[in-house]
C-alpha cells in the first residue's frame, strides 16, 4: 500500500477529506510512537511508505504509558478535529495500519499498546 492509498483508506473509513486523513494519520502515528518502544516504532516504520516513517520517528522519545482515550485527545489537539472525528480517525488509522503491514508486526505493536487499543481496531465500523 503506498501513501496515497493509505490516506484514501483512512479518509474513506473516517468520512474525512484526503487532506484531513493525511493530517490525522501523521498525528496518530506520532502519538502511537510515544507509546511504543524505540525498537518497535522503528520496526513498524520499516513496513510503512517513506512519508509515514517520518511520523513514527518524530513522535519517538521516551516511552510514555497512556490509554486510547488520551491518544484520541492528543490526536484531536494536533488536528483540530472534533472528538467524534478524532475517535473515528484513530480507529481508521489503526485499521488501515493493520491492512498495510505484516500480521506479525501489527501483532507486536498491538501487544505493546494493549487490549484497549486492540478493541479500537475490532470495533471499527
Amino acid at each position: 500500500m503506498d501513501v496515497k492509498e493509505f490516506f484514501q483508506a483512512v479518509a474513506d473509513r473516517a468520512g474525512l477529506s484526503r487532506q484531513e486523513a493525511a493530517d490525522l494519520t501523521r498525528a496518530t502515528l506520532e502519538t502511537l510512537a510515544l507509546r511504543l518502544s524505540g525498537g518497535e516504532a522503528r520496526d513498524l516504520a520499516l513496513e510503512l511508505p517513506e512519508p509515514l516513517r517520518v511520523s513514527l520517528q518524530q513522535g519517538r522519545g521516551e516511552m510514555v504509558i497512556f490509554g486510547p482515550d488520551e491518544s484520541i485527545r492528543r490526536v484531536r489537539r494536533r488536528t483540530g478535529l472534533s472528538g467524534p472525528e478524532a475517535d473515528r480517525g484513530v480507529r481508521a488509522v489503526l485499521s488501515t495500519l493493520q491492512e498495510a503491514i505484516s500480521r506479525k508486526e501489527f501483532g507486536h505493536a498491538m501487544s505493546q499498546l494493549g487490549k484497549e487499543y486492540a478493541q479500537l481496531v475490532e470495533t471499527t465500523p
